[in-house]
Parts: structure tokens; C-alpha cells; sequence
């Protein structure tokens, strides 16, 4: 088979259709670097130091349910390998703190009584465990692994990443994810895993929110080598390697780099960032303002990946009101933008390539009320468009370019107009008069299959 019709088939599974579809939810990081003011902990901290008072892990989950997130992702262990859950496994857990409370069910618990999903990070560096460094520490992650995934009811995600560095004895951990892995497909076969190599998502590169041009979610087996081959090599692959490959490169799924792979999986990206600029939570930081995590929004959530949003609770075991205040106005934000359509008709133009399709939209509202035009492939069949554009018709037959774009994916939001601009530039008579726009494919790797064209 012609390598572009493969790589155009390569699927996701049912597990990441259900993630995709969360597209929004929070990530909770708390823990003794609550109370240490530190980000990274080296696991000497006294465990009498975690003592959250006030602990209410349901108005974590109302806070985050105001901004719109659909899930909760807590630090069950940091590096520090302090257990917000009473392990047998450690006596570096709650169950040697003041407050002696399993944070872990307490949170899983929340979320199910405020409807949403729960998963959990677990670090695999441990930096206060003895066998950190040895062939036993990945008997003891297992074992912790197990007691996460078998005691706390369904589990949406499961979040690893690489950290990793020396154990007592001087030597670095060798991390056996491939049996991590078998634990959880066999305990939570619905979870899907985030680590930097797959299986089923990956990073996206950094910390800040920062996008790429083009979020490919079909990628070089190269970069997620835990993730299904789905293909068979490139017509370039005995020609190069991709050895120097990571997801902090600007280029990964686009067609100069697969042609090199020697297989692709589908293996879409996670942007993990804080609402401030720590991770835990420092009673000097302030949240992010409401543009930045507006537009982090549009970059991820609307450009073929999902959003994974820290909120970090404060030594009383509460979140800040300061990131209460900025969720609730996220999520105002958010509904206003997207949580009515305008009113159109979709239409397909006949006679064109299936490649290269043209949607018409007729819209029953003049252009300059439209800011937002949303595009999804049906990734069920694979994702393949390369390149589009969006024009509108205006009075005296004038078609004119509106937004130009790459991938579509899951989801592309284009943004036509900003709301947090002065003056937009669909506004004057033409666009008043205006009420027709449309889609074309300008590249697609084999037949479009669009799932929904939206306008808001």
C-alpha cells in the first residue's frame, strides 16, 4: 500500500477517542512541597509537616468544574516519594502526617460525587525509597501502582513521566515500563498512559503552554516507541533514521519526517501547564491571566490535543481563591464562546477531489458576528488533512482569505475575531453583508472525512 494511504489509517484506540473527547481537565499538585515552599523535594522531608486542616477535596473539584474540565489528575507521589495515600509499601505516606487522611480516595471520591473523572501521577523517581537504583525498586513502584489502581474505583488516566536520578547507591533507576504498562491495561483497561514515549499520549514539549505550528497526532514510532506500529516503514527509512528525535522538536508528525520513520503509531499530544507559574502552590505567585489561559485554550485544546491545567491546593488543603476567581472566569469565557452556534447550513461542494473537498457555510447571521469557525476530522478513520483555508464571500463577488491552517485533527478552533481586541477586523458594512464562508482542503494525505464543521 502507497505509504501516505497507510499513514492516513493509522487509528486511534477506543481509549484515546474517550481522552480526546475530555479535552480539558486539571492536574493537582500537593504535597509536602505544599508546605516546604520547594517544586522538587528530596524525600528527607518529615512527614508530620503535611498537615492540611481544611482539606475539601469537593471544592477542588467545584473549582474545576466552574472552568469547565472534565477530569482530575492528582500527585499521588512526587519525587520526594511522600504516598497521599496510606501505602503498605512506605512509611513516608498520610498515614505518619497530623491529618492521617487518604488524600487519594478522598479526591477519587470528589470527583465521582461532582461527576467528573479521576486519575493520578506517580512519579517513578522516588527520591526517599532504599531501593531506588536497584532491580527491587520496580518490584516496590509495582506494588504501589497495583494498590492505585485496584483501591480507589475506575480510573480515567494514569500520568508518568521521565525523571530519574541517582538511589543510595550511586546508580541511575532503569524504569521497566513495559511491565507498568501490562498492571495497568490489566487493572484499568479504559485508562490511557501519558509518559514522554506512549503508549497512548505523549508531551508536548514544554511547560508553558507554547504550541507548535502543526500538533500531528500520528507521529514516528522513533518518538513513541511504546506506543502500536501501525505502519510499515517510509520510502526513505533505509536512507536516514530519526535517532535525534524528542518532543521538544517543532517538527514530528509532518510528511519530511515520516517519510524517514521506520513506522508510525498514533500517539496524540497532552500541553501540561500551571495556572501560576509554579506547580505548587507559593503564597506569592498569581494566576495566569485570563488572556494567557484563553489562548492556551485555542492552541491546545483547539489544535488537536488536550489541556492539562495545575491547580495547586494551599497548606489548608484548599485551592487559592485567586485560581477560584481565574477558573470561574475561564469557564465564563469559555461558555461564552463556544456554548451556542450560530445558525448555518454545511454543505459539501460536488465534483471536487477527495482530497481536496470545499464546504460551503451559509450562515443565517451577518459574517461580523462570527469569531470562531471549528473544524473536526473523524479521527475514527484516521487523521489526514495537511493544510486549509477559510474564505468569505463579501458583495460584489469578492472571496477573501478569513484563516489559513495546517492539521485539523480532533479539533481546530480558527479564531476569526479576538474578544479581547479593541476593534476585530471582520467589523464594517462588507462584513455586515456578508453570509456565506467556506472551507477548503488545500492538502490531505488521502479522502477527508470532516465529523463536524461548527460556527460560533
Amino acid at each position: 500500500m502507497d505509504f501516505l494511504k497507510e499513514a492516513a489509517r493509522v487509528r486511534p484506540s477506543e481509549n484515546q477517542k474517550n481522552w480526546f473527547d475530555m479535552e480539558f481537565y486539571a492536574f493537582v499538585h500537593f504535597g509536602p512541597n505544599t508546605f516546604t515552599d520547594r517544586e522538587w523535594g528530596d524525600g528527607t522531608e518529615d512527614e508530620k509537616i503535611f498537615n492540611p486542616q481544611k482539606l475539601d477535596c469537593d471544592q477542588w473539584v467545584e473549582a474545576v468544574k466552574a472552568a469547565g474540565m472534565k477530569g482530575l489528575v492528582l500527585t499521588a507521589k512526587h519525587h520526594d516519594g511522600f504516598c497521599l495515600w496510606p501505602s503498605k509499601y512506605t512509611e513516608h505516606s498520610v498515614k505518619n502526617s497530623p491529618c492521617k487522611r487518604d488524600v487519594v480516595r478522598e479526591a477519587a471520591d470528589a470527583c465521582r460525587r461532582g461527576g467528573i473523572k479521576f486519575g493520578f501521577y506517580l512519579s517513578p523517581w522516588d527520591r526517599n525509597s532504599e531501593y531506588y537504583g536497584t532491580p527491587a525498586y520496580n518490584d516496590y513502584f509495582c506494588n504501589q501502582l497495583t494498590e492505585l489502581l485496584t483501591e480507589y474505583g475506575e480510573i480515567f488516566y494514569v500520568w508518568f513521566d521521565n525523571a530519574c536520578g541517582e538511589g543510595p547507591q550511586g546508580k541511575r533507576q532503569e524504569y521497566d515500563f513495559p511491565r507498568y504498562i501490562e498492571l495497568i491495561r490489566r487493572y484499568q483497561p479504559q485508562a490511557v498512559i501519558f509518559n514522554d514515549f506512549g503508549p497512548d499520549i505523549r508531551w508536548c514539549g514544554n511547560e508553558a503552554g507554547t504550541p507548535r505550528h502543526s500538533e500531528w497526532a500520528v507521529v514516528p514510532s522513533e518518538l513513541c516507541h511504546l506506543g502500536q506500529v501501525q505502519t510499515g516503514p517510509g520510502p526513505m527509512a533505509d536512507r536516514g533514521s530519526l535517532v535525534h528525535m524528542y518532543n521538544t522538536d517543532q517538527e514530528l508528525g509532518t510528511l519530511p519526517n515520516i517519510l524517514y520513520s521506520r513506522g508510525l503509531v498514533f500517539a496524540p499530544s497532552e500541553f501540561d501547564m500551571s495556572i501560576r507559574p509554579g506547580w505548587f502552590w507559593h503564597k506569592e505567585e498569581e494566576p495566569h491571566s485570563l488572556r494567557r489561559l484563553f489562548d492556551t485554550y485555542l492552541t491546545s485544546v483547539g489544535a488537536n490535543a488536550c489541556l492539562n491545567l495545575n491547580v495547586p491546593p494551599d497548606r489548608d488543603g484548599l485551592l487559592d481563591e485567586r485560581d477560584v476567581r481565574r477558573l470561574a472566569q475561564l469557564g465564563k469565557l469559555l461558555r461564552e464562546s463556544f456554548g451556542k452556534e450560530l445558525p448555518a447550513v454545511v454543505s459539501r461542494e460536488p465534483g471536487c477531489p477527495e482530497t481536496q473537498p470545499v464546504y460551503t457555510i451559509d450562515l443565517d447571521v451577518p459574517l461580523a458576528e462570527v469569531k470562531y469557525v471549528v473544524l473536526q476530522e473523524d479521527i475514527a478513520q484516521g487523521q489526514r488533512v495537511e493544510s486549509f483555508k477559510i474564505t468569505g464571500d463579501f458583495p460584489g463577488g469578492e472571496n477573501y482569505p478569513l484563516y489559513q491552517g495546517t492539521c485539523i485533527g480532533h479539533k481546530k478552533i480558527c479564531q476569526l475575531q479576538d474578544p479581547f481586541a479593541e476593534q476585530n477586523p471582520l467589523i464594517g458594512t462588507a462584513a455586515e453583508q456578508a453570509r456565506r464562508i467556506h472551507v477548503r482542503i488545500t492538502g490531505a494525505r488521502d479522502t477527508v472525512f470532516l465529523r463536524e464543521i461548527k460556527v460560533y
